[in-house]
């Protein structure tokens, strides 16, 4: 990483994952009254959307997109609405080994944008992908315990809340170079 901004001072390092919101809520604990028990609602509904996200480690802001799918098409898809954000920075992409990130149509993108640089994550390894810390906040602010009525609230509060929040990691600023981080 350090490398790439050396040799690449406006260059943006992007973590990228994808994740799945389901209707139906996640449980966790939550503070109640005594005697009074909190009630989460329950859907038998499976509605669900895929989202990607990358989070751009220098300034904390999270780009995120509702999928119908996680293939290597949609990848690519979103690999270039990422290249829109960043028209000119050289970017270092930081993402798992998911099958889909591995397809000839992500391969096609990489190949025609030769400013992305590719690192993978060591495997069975989600806790260093930053963006899987971005969804476990999304999810503890939104989705846990959650009474919205309708799934097209849920997703949309999931968005609002993506698009809203900067997202600083304290582990990076000890593990990665002070030259990471823009002010």
């Amino acid at each position: 990483m350090t490398d790439f901004l050396q040799n690449h001072p406006t260059g943006q390092v992007i973590a990228l994952d994808e994740m799945s919101l389901y209707y139906q809520a996640t449980t966790t604990r939550v503070w109640s009254p005594i005697g009074q028990t909190p009630i989460v609602r329950v859907s038998p509904q499976r509605d669900h959307v895929h989202f990607y996200g990358a989070v751009n480690l220098r300034t904390g802001h999270e780009f995120a997109l509702p999928m119908p799918e996680m293939t290597s098409q949609t990848s690519a898809l979103f690999l270039n609405d990422l290249l829109m954000c960043y028209p000119e920075q050289p970017i270092l992409l930081l993402w798992d080994r998911a099958t889909w990130h591995k397809g000839e149509a992500v391969k096609q993108v990489l190949v025609a944008n030769p400013r992305i640089e590719t690192l993978f994550f060591p495997p069975a390894c989600p806790h260093l992908n930053p963006q899987e810390h971005v969804w476990s906040q999304a999810r503890a602010s939104v989705s846990h315990n959650h009474t919205f009525p309708s799934f097209t609230g849920l997703r949309q509060a999931f968005l609002d809340f993506l698009s809203s929040t900067l997202f600083r990691f304290e582990w990076l600023a000890k593990y990665a170079p002070s030259v990471l981080f823009e002010t």
